[in-house]
Parts: C-alpha cells; structure tokens; sequence
C-alpha cells in the first residue's frame, strides 16, 4: 500500500510539473494578445527553462519574438534618421537580445535589414572615430581613447581604432607623485604622513578602479631629494621634482601644528548586578541588587591642520587644493572598582529598573556614554580591571604599537597611559587621504586642456 501511495504521489508530481510549463505558455499567448509583448516573453522563456522541449512554451516563445523583433526595427528606423548613433546603439541591443533568445527560439531577420544594422553601425563607429581624430589633434588623449575604443563596439578591427587606441591610452597615462609634506620643527612627522597617504591612494586607485591615474612610488622622487628639500620642499621644487621623475601631477602639502587639549571626567552612579539564590524548596531566585562604582576617563582630543594641492608639473596650474583640520580622541577608563563575581552578571541598568523607571534608565546610558565612550561597555571595563590586577606599564609611557588600532578608529579601553597627542594627530592625519582620492578619480578621466593647463612645448 505504501508503495502504491509512494507511486501515485509521484504521478501527480510529474503531472503538475508537466502541467506548469503549459500554464505559463497559455499565460504568454494571453500577454500577447493583449499587447504586452515582454511580459509574454518572460513568461514563455520561464516554461522553456522548466521544460526546454515544451512544444507550447516553444511556440510562445517564437510568437511573442516575433513581435519583439518587428516592433525593434520599427523603432531603430524610425530613430535612424534623427540619432544614427542612438539608432546602432539600439541595433546593438538588438542583436544581443537575438543573441541570448538562441537557447529558447530562433528570431530570423531578412538580408535587408542585416545590411540595414551593417550600415548603421559602421555609421556610429564613422562619428567615434571621427570624434577621435578630432580629440587626438586637440591634445586630449583621454577622450580620444574613449572614442577609439567605441568604434570597437560597433565594428570589429575598425580601420586602425585599437591602435590609436593603444597609442592614446600610453600618453593619457597619469603619473601622480605625493611628494613628502613639510611639517614645521618634526620633518619626519609630515613624511610618515605623506608615506601614509601615497600607499594608500596605490592600492585603492590601482586598475581597475582608476582608468588613468597611476600613484608612484617613492624612491622616483625621494631619491632625487635633497636632505633640506626632505624637511621643507618649495611649490616651484615640487614642480620642477615631479617633472624631472616623469610625473604630470604633484601632491605638494604641509601638515601643521598639532593642538590638543586634554579632560577628566566622572561616571559615579549605581550598576546592578544579578545574584541568583535558592529559596526554601530549592529553587534558584535571581534579583539585582545595586552597585556602587565610580569609573575615571581622561579624554585628549587634538587638532591638527593639513594643507594639500595637485600640481600640473607641465606649467604649475593648481588642479586641486584642501586646507582643513583632522580630528581625533581618545580616551583612558578607570575603575579602583574589582567585580567580585562574573562580569557577566553585572548590567549598567537592570530588566527591573528600565521596566520600573525608564526615565532613570536612560540617564544611567546617557550619562555612562558622555564619561566612557558610545562602543565602551561596563563589561569591558571590568573585565579590563579583573585582568589588570591593579599593574602599570611602570615608566608612564604609551605603547605606539597600539597607534594600528587608533588609525582603525578602535575604542581604547582601560590603558594605563593616554596616547601622545603627536600620535593621535598622526592616527587621525593617517586616515584623512580621502577627500584627496575624491579628487584624483575626479580629475582621473579629464584631459589637462579641459583643466586650464597649458599645452607643453613638445
């Protein structure tokens, strides 16, 4: 019985997965005759991949083409005689429809209108290489290698497109130098930065994300530098620098004096924490009973300016330039507070006081967030002075290998020492290379005459 059970439930399987195909083919021939083509098509296309050999589903998929491929052409000639490119454009469409219609149904088109598409897009690949021609004489490599490169699109090996192509691409090469920024009585503090920058901006801008722009490395423009140039690098330097190691565009900046200001703060309030206990049958009773504590944070905030501009090396025109402050905090949590039981059973606010006084809650949160930090928990803080057992780093310093985890922007928790302010500009300097990305992919497609550059005498 079972068996006849088992063999039965598989029949109306395949009768309904039979039966679905059909259903959707009938769907498609409904869309078709009300005139909606492409959701016939959709639909035809959806019983073919369920069962490829359908007749049905394979006769709506032939009919709703059908009416998809007349009402293309009728729309591309309509178009030819006002846009002839938009027109290949939408040959092009076209054909890759045909294209991926292959695995459902053959769309047929006459001779004539293959000559009709033959026309049109040799037509579009005519305008983008005569658009390119025209770039290429006006000194504008960037966009004269996007036009060589469009005719490919519409015709393939059209005339000579991908050589000159290739040719453009090499000359529209930007080479960017980040030249070391001066930084007052620290030299060494604006090259970390600059340092800092230039390997960042290689690895983000590299291919593909950057058509054009290339950063360099180093040593093209360290070692052309002399000692003083290392400190304090002129504009007219970084110019005439840049050009002679076969940059077209500088970075020339300077970092400048670091400003900080440090404060002590106070969390002194009631925590909870939960005590589980047995009653007289033995059953395990949890309340929260409150706990004083008072936790010490010393916040430093600093300051720190930094002034930055892209040069054309080819006559000094500015590209570019930023002058703005980059901020950074960090802050030290203290507690003389030692849990005497899990951590985990200590809670800032207990279910019982947000359910009883909200109010009080969110004062409690608010409060420990203003002193300790948004990301920094009790549980972090307690666990930190479980561990700590009360020790010091002993000479009062700050470890720098900690300064990876202020570049990251993560929180401090339970230090013994606040980071230098010189290390925390630096942390904050290290992750200001941004706004200065934005403005090399910005100028990464423009050609130098669109920017005001002269031409060169070459």
């Amino acid at each position: 019985m079972s068996r006849r059970l088992s063999l039965a439930l598989l029949a109306v399987a395949l009768v309904a997965g039979c039966a679905g195909p059909n259903k959707l083919a009938e769907r498609s021939q409904q869309k078709l005759s009300s005139g909606d083509v492409w959701r016939a098509w959709q639909l035809a296309t959806r019983a073919l991949d369920r069962e490829p050999l359908n007749p049905n589903a394979k006769q709506a998929a032939a009919a709703a083409g059908r009416v998809i491929s007349d009402d293309w052409q009728r729309r591309i000639q309509a178009l030819a005689p006002i846009d002839s490119v938009k027109a290949a454009e939408q040959v092009l469409e076209f054909t890759q429809f045909r294209t991926d219609a292959i695995r459902y149904t053959t769309i047929d088109v006459t001779p004539l209108w293959a000559s009709e598409e033959h026309t049109l897009r040799l037509a579009a690949a005519r305008s983008h290489y005569l658009a390119a021609s025209q770039a290429k004489t006006a000194h504008r490599p960037k966009a004269a290698f996007v036009e060589f490169q469009e005719c490919e699109r519409f015709v393939t090996n059209y005339r000579d497109a991908l050589p000159l192509a290739d040719r453009m691409y090499q000359q529209a090469l930007t080479q960017v130098a980040v030249l070391p920024f001066s930084s007052g009585s620290d030299p060494g503090f604006g090259r970390e930065v600059s340092e800092h920058w230039r390997d960042a901006l290689a690895k983000d801008m590299a291919p593909p994300q950057s058509r054009f722009t290339r950063i360099m490395g180093s040593d093209a423009i360290t070692s052309r530098m002399t000692l003083s140039q290392l400190g304090r690098l002129s504009r007219e330097d970084a110019v005439k620098l840049g050009r002679k190691a076969g940059a077209e565009r500088v970075v020339w900046g300077s970092v400048g004096n670091v400003r900080s200001e440090t404060s002590l703060q106070y969390f002194r309030d009631m925590v909870s924490r939960k005590v589980v206990q047995k009653d007289d049958t033995g059953k395990e009773v949890a309340h929260w009973v409150d706990v004083p504590i008072e936790v010490v944070a010393r916040v430093r905030d600093v300051t720190v300016d930094v002034d930055y501009e892209v040069i054309s090396t080819n006559d000094g025109t500015s590209l570019a330039h930023e002058h703005a402050p980059r901020s950074n905090r960090a802050r030290v949590v203290w507690t003389s507070y030692v849990p005497d039981a899990d951590v985990s059973s200590y809670a800032l606010v207990s279910e019982e006081l947000r359910t009883k006084d909200p109010d009080r809650a969110r004062q409690v949160e608010t409060h420990w967030k203003a002193v300790c930090g948004e990301s920094t928990t009790l549980q972090q803080v307690l666990t930190a002075r479980r561990e700590s057992r009360g020790e010091s780093r002993g000479d009062g310093s700050f470890d720098r290998g900690t300064l990876g985890r202020l570049v990251t922007g993560t929180a401090l928790v339970f230090m013994q020492e606040l980071p230098p302010a010189n290390d925390l500009a630096l942390a904050a300097l290290c992750n200001g290379w941004g706004p200065l990305e934005k403005e090399l992919a910005r100028l990464d497609g423009v050609d130098d005459v669109d920017l005001g550059v002269a031409l060169s005498d070459d």
